[in-house]
């Protein structure tokens, strides 16, 4: 759908609800909104569930939410202006999505595999007050993409990796846990025998744990 300032799928709740819990999917590096809403029959019936695509077109059909670039070593290197750009586009999306469905706003999952992952994150410490729950899939914690130093929020996190990840390296992912920790912040932190993907039980863990918040 076009209607908002962001390309957008959307699955109604499957149930009478005066005001449904939104779940928002977030796709990675050079996929697209039809990637995670693969899922979206399997979640939770009472939810709204919206799948959005990154501005940035690729070749070959895919989208990116910034730039990612390579030096002549094969170090990887963000955008950070890029990421914090997609940050606010993001929050004008979501407050987009409050208006024109009819959301209960204490209930917003954010839920995003590697870059929607790490633009996750740092939403979640930009706009502490506008979600509550972060599903982060195989992505790490971006200092880059924050206006300031990341201080204590009321979010609850919900971080998972491959073991055999080779895209981002499982101690990359770890570096998350550990911020969250010295600053007292919720989280459930689990590890999957499975590369730069969602592994079967990945996927029912983070549907219970989204089930449970509801």
């Amino acid at each position: 759908m076009t209607d908002l300032s962001l390309e957008y799928i959307v699955r109604e709740p499957l149930t009478n609800t005066e005001k449904a819990p939104l779940i928002l999917l977030i796709h990675g590096y050079g996929s697209n909104m039809d990637d995670l809403f693969s899922f979206a029959n399997e979640l939770p019936k009472q939810a709204l569930i919206v799948s959005v695509q990154a501005p940035t077109a690729l070749p070959f059909g895919g989208y990116a939410w910034y730039s990612i670039t390579f030096d002549a070593d094969e170090n990887k290197f963000s955008d950070p202006d890029e990421g914090k750009e997609s940050v606010q586009k993001l929050n004008i999306f979501i407050d987009e999505v409050i208006k024109k469905y009819n959301v209960d706003t204490s209930k917003v999952f954010m839920t995003g595999f590697s870059q929607g992952a790490i633009l996750s994150y740092a939403f979640s410490f930009t706009f502490p007050e506008k979600v509550q729950y972060v599903v982060a899939l195989s992505g790490y914690f971006n200092h880059d993409f924050l206006l300031e130093k990341a201080q204590i929020n009321k979010v609850d996190y919900f971080i998972s990796h491959g073991t055999a990840d080779q895209v981002i390296p499982l101690d990359w992912a770890k570096k998350a846990p550990e911020l969250l920790n010295s600053l007292g912040v919720k989280y459930t932190y689990k590890e999957y025998p499975v590369g730069h993907g969602i592994h079967p039980t990945n996927f029912y863990d983070f549907k219970n744990w989204i089930t449970e918040k509801l």
